[in-house]
């Protein structure tokens, strides 16, 4: 799931918050902004979390391209108001644990690399979703959002 762009970023993360509290450390004393992002991370790990409790066996990390006589289309739940919690909630705690960090560049940085690996994978999972779901898939599709913006 960890891709290289992914880990750069959060080297550049720890790098950005290294060099800023030495050089600029009332940079990272606003506490509204800091605790925004903590919201954002709470918020994000807990409609993270109700997508891998609610699709259970269902939920992977891994994108099947071959159906199972037991996969379900989930569309109930959290899945009945976001398509994919778990990228969503992803997205949303990784640009609040920036936030949270006071990180103005790595907040742009996380939300770019993670909004763009979730941008190509969503088509290529709802690929085999469609072709496993057919027209069922269709219909949840039109009704409910990706979580992701502009990711339709």
């Amino acid at each position: 799931m960890l891709s290289k762009h992914y880990v750069l970023a959060m080297i550049f993360s720890v790098l950005e918050y290294s060099i800023e509290i030495v050089l600029v450390p009332e940079m990272k004393e606003h506490w509204v902004i800091s605790d925004l992002g903590l919201a954002l991370v709470v918020i994000g790990e807990i409609i993270r979390k109700m997508g891998i409790l609610t699709a259970w066996k269902a939920f992977t990390h891994l994108i099947k391209i071959y159906h199972d006589n037991d996969h379900k289309l989930i569309t109930h739940g959290i899945y009945g108001y976001i398509r994919h919690p778990g990228y969503c909630g992803f997205l949303v705690w990784s640009v609040g644990t920036q936030i949270m960090l006071c990180n103005p560049i790595s907040t742009i940085a996380f939300a770019a690399v993670v909004w763009r690996f979730f941008a190509k994978r969503i088509p290529y999972e709802e690929f085999f979703l469609r072709q496993f779901f057919g027209r069922e898939y269709e219909r949840y599709a039109q009704r409910v959002g990706s979580g992701v913006p502009f990711v339709k």
